[in-house]
């Protein structure tokens, strides 16, 4: 049995005396095994615990100092080698099987004058078996259809003995199913796993012991111990513990929020800091991020208009090619001219081409981070003539940036006040901590020397600087809890920047506060480029609704150039604009982050819910976009357009080569052989077609 290595890339991210995180990265063709990772890494001498959490990409292990250290464990890790298990999935079984198929009917039309006469007849009865059983089956419960045409067109040519002719049938009817399942299968698995839950090991509190047991095994009333850098798999109540949890991917909120006894956790978001005890309330498959799963694999059914009238068409043509086939054998008593009816139908190319380039197109939209749940979400998509954005965290990047130093001391400048905070601030991991210590950075700051640095969970640091202790954290931490006095001229400067909807971190020195650094989310770089991007694609307006401030958001309209927007918007008046928008007749995509933006997402003709959104929001929307990246939502138009364009253009080639073929068939031009491979070789020429064209469209 061969061994990978299961990491391709590793690095702490944050380190203590006896505990280590490293955030890891994994070959994409490499089975990801977390229970087998875990218990390897737990193996590594020196390891008391590991703790891996799949979703975050991250491993926590606790180590004996006198035994190891981060940088070895880094290093063994590495080294690690897993075996590689051989099973083959039942989907894996199956699409083998038809490949099979393919290799044989081609190896026997490839080899049919070659056969000795008595062998050709059960040859070619073997291969069409299948069809005829598939054509019996569907006459029985559908009536006449194409099934019925093809099998009814091969068994007319082994009659007449052209076995060639059955054969070419088989091959190319095998050949073009090979094809779709393919596409089909492939974008379905990719669309299935885009949100599945971890399904790792969970540490849990049994009998007043802490253990660790596979997921699955998880009952509702289990406590569940969640610690620093793990994601929540449970949804629940906080027994005891307090901590920092970011639930981005819920709420969409971009700060984490403090939880502690009596609170609601929901599975999926993650712990940055602290530690809780969780009374298990929904486990396994009735958790939050296991319905948004069942979500996606449910509207993987979903059929397009074009789709569906393309099937439609299809069954209403096949009467009248068998009444042509029927003809055209009682005017001329050859047989030859009906069975090369019979090939060309117009059933394959019609149904087969328009779902091949929908599955294709969103197989390619996965791979480019992209997630369409449906052939009709490409559809509306293409059709949609005005767009909708959220602000916070869609426009903007939802990320701090420090916009203002204020110091209220004199003897500080707007710099010290910046390198003071972030000199203890530097070894703490919460988003405001970090934007502060970034722009020190790229400032080349002072580094102040101070004592140990004490962490208080959801409020801030303490330190001491030169003998007085400095407080670094919210208005409430300072305030109230380290009773820093806050003067009336301070409280007119501080509420300006609050009321320009600026984030404040607080920092007080020597009990008095020596001043303030506001943080505000930034305009992302591509807004303006993807805005652009979208009117070129035959958008015609484009509008921000904002629960922000109206000077605020018409600052932004006026910068990106904005046909218009709405500020100071409660989530029911997103929906309501929404609504009122969709009544006036716009074909309206709406694209947002946050469980504020739900129900605008559910009203508009095509929802488009950012990565870092709320699973709420994933869950409502028809797209969710899996990278940071703005740009893939004019990436995602151009797609759309693309591939109802590329259908159009294949619905009118099939309709024309198949009139023309069967025009030639019916007028004894031509022989059911080449009929048959006039009719399968260009309907899989639409099918490569149309797998081309989901492949190419993004390719811009």
């Amino acid at each position: 049995m061969s061994a990978v290595a299961p990491f391709s890339a590793l690095s702490p991210v944050h380190q203590m005396p006896g505990r280590v995180r490293f955030r890891f990265r994994t070959a994409a063709e490499t089975p990801f095994d977390a229970r087998a990772i875990t218990r390897a890494a737990e193996n590594l001498p020196g390891v008391r615990s590991a703790r891996l959490n799949a979703a975050a990409r991250s491993l926590t292990l606790s180590y004996a100092v006198a035994e190891t250290d981060a940088e070895r464990l880094g290093m063994a890790l590495l080294d690690i080698r897993l075996p590689v298990r051989a099973a083959r999935s039942a989907q894996q079984k199956v699409q083998d099987k038809e490949l099979l198929t393919v290799v044989a009917s081609g190896a026997l039309l490839a080899t049919t004058s070659k056969l000795p006469p008595g062998v050709q007849l059960p040859a070619t009865l073997a291969a069409s078996l299948p069809l005829y059983g598939e054509a019996v089956d569907d006459l029985l419960k559908e009536g006449i259809n194409s099934h019925v045409l093809e099998a009814l067109a091969v068994a007319i040519s082994t009659a007449s003995q052209d076995y060639v002719a059955a054969n070419t049938t088989v091959f190319m009817l095998a050949l073009g199913e090979y094809l779709e399942n393919s596409i089909a299968r492939r974008s379905d698995d990719l669309l299935k796993n885009l949100l599945r839950p971890d399904t790792g090991l969970v540490w849990v509190e049994r009998d007043g012991v802490e253990q660790q047991v596979e997921a699955e095994k998880v009952g509702v009333g289990d406590t569940v111990i969640v610690g620093a850098g793990a994601t929540i798999p449970v949804d629940g109540t906080v027994l005891g513990g307090e901590a920092l949890i970011n639930e981005a991917s819920m709420t969409g909120e971009s700060l984490p929020v403090n939880r502690a006894r009596g609170d609601t956790v929901l599975s999926g978001t993650v712990v940055e800091e602290g530690r809780l005890r969780i009374y298990a309330e929904h486990v396994g498959r009735k958790t939050a991020v296991a319905r948004i799963a069942d979500y996606v694999e449910q509207s993987l059914d979903a059929k397009s208009t074009a789709q569906l009238n393309a099937a439609k068409l299809a069954d209403k043509l096949v009467p009248g090619v068998l009444g042509l086939a029927g003809a055209a054998w009682l005017l001329t008593g050859d047989w030859k001219r009906a069975a090369a009816v019979l090939q060309a139908d117009y059933s394959c190319a019609l149904k087969l081409a328009t779902p091949v380039a929908f599955k294709s197109a969103m197989f390619k939209a996965g791979q480019r981070g992209i997630l369409i749940k449906g052939a009709d979400v490409l559809e509306r998509l293409a059709e949609a003539d005005t767009f909708v954005f959220d602000k916070t965290g869609t426009l903007t990047t939802g990320q701090l940036a420090v916009t203002d130093s204020v110091a209220f001391d004199p003897h500080y400048s707007a710099k010290d006040l910046i390198d003071l905070a972030a000199s203890v601030e530097e070894h703490y991991f919460h988003p405001l901590a970090l934007a502060v210590v970034e722009v020190a950075r790229k400032n080349q700051g002072r580094h102040f020397d101070h004592k140990e640095v004490e962490f208080i969970a959801a409020h801030g640091v303490a330190s001491v600087i030169d003998g007085q202790r400095i407080v670094v954290g919210s208005r409430h931490f300072v305030e109230d809890d380290e009773c820093v006095p806050i003067l009336p001229a301070q409280r007119k400067r501080i509420d300006r920047l609050f009321r320009d909807g600026k984030t404040l971190l607080y920092i007080g020195f020597g009990g008095h506060l020596l001043g303030v650094i506001a943080l505000k989310d930034q305009l992302r770089e591509d807004s303006a480029a993807t805005l652009a991007h979208l009117r070129s694609l035959g958008v015609k307006r484009i509008v921000m609704l904002t629960g922000d401030h109206r000077d605020r958001a018409a600052e932004l309209a006026a910068q990106l150039g904005l046909d218009d927007f709405h500020a100071e918007l409660m989530p029911e008046d997103k929906a309501a604009l929404v609504a009122g928008m969709k009544a006036a007749g716009a074909r309206l995509a709406f694209v947002g982050d946050g469980i504020n933006d739900a129900p605008a997402l559910a009203g508009a003709h095509v929802g488009i819910a950012m990565q870092q959104g709320a699973d709420i929001a994933r869950l409502t929307s028809d797209i969710a976009l899996l990278e940071d990246d703005i740009g893939r939502v004019a990436d995602a138009k151009q797609l759309a357009n693309r591939t109802l364009k590329l259908i159009d253009h294949n619905f009118k080639l099939t309709v024309g080569l198949n009139s023309a073929i069967l025009a030639g068939a019916a007028a004894g031009k031509l022989t059911p052989v080449a009929a048959s491979v006039a009719h399968n070789g260009t309907t899989i020429g639409i099918l490569l077609n149309a797998l081309r064209g989901g492949q190419g469209a993004l390719a811009d």
